[in-house]
C-alpha cells in the first residue's frame, strides 16, 4: 500500500510537542540557542517555543508507516502551516 495517510507538510500535535520538547532538552544540555534572549532569563522550553515560532528548529522528522515506508517531513513548511492554522499558538 503506497497511500500516505498524512501530508508531509503538516505536523500532528504530537509531533509539535516532540519537536519543542526535544529542542528544549538539547538547549538544556548545552546546545547553542538560535535566538537571542534580549537579556531575559528564560527556560529552555521558552527558547524552543521561540525557535519553533520563528521556524528555525534544527530537527528532522522521519515518519515510519505501518507498511514500512518512511517519509521525511518538510519541517520548515510544516511549521509555517502549523503557525498559520493555529494562530501562532503552540
Amino acid at each position: 500500500m503506497s497511500t500516505i495517510p498524512w501530508p508531509d507538510d503538516r505536523l500532528t500535535r504530537f509531533e509539535v510537542a516532540r519537536l519543542v520538547g526535544a529542542r528544549a532538552l538539547q538547549i538544556a544540555l548545552g546546545a547553542p540557542v538560535l535566538v537571542s534572549s534580549e537579556n531575559k532569563v528564560i527556560s529552555p522550553i521558552d527558547f524552543a517555543k521561540i525557535e519553533f515560532k520563528n521556524g528555525i528548529i534544527p530537527i528532522t522528522i522521519k515518519r515510519t508507516f505501518p507498511s514500512g515506508e518512511q517519509k521525511i517531513v518538510a519541517v520548515k513548511k510544516a511549521i509555517e502551516n502549523w503557525i498559520t492554522n493555529h494562530a501562532g499558538e503552540i
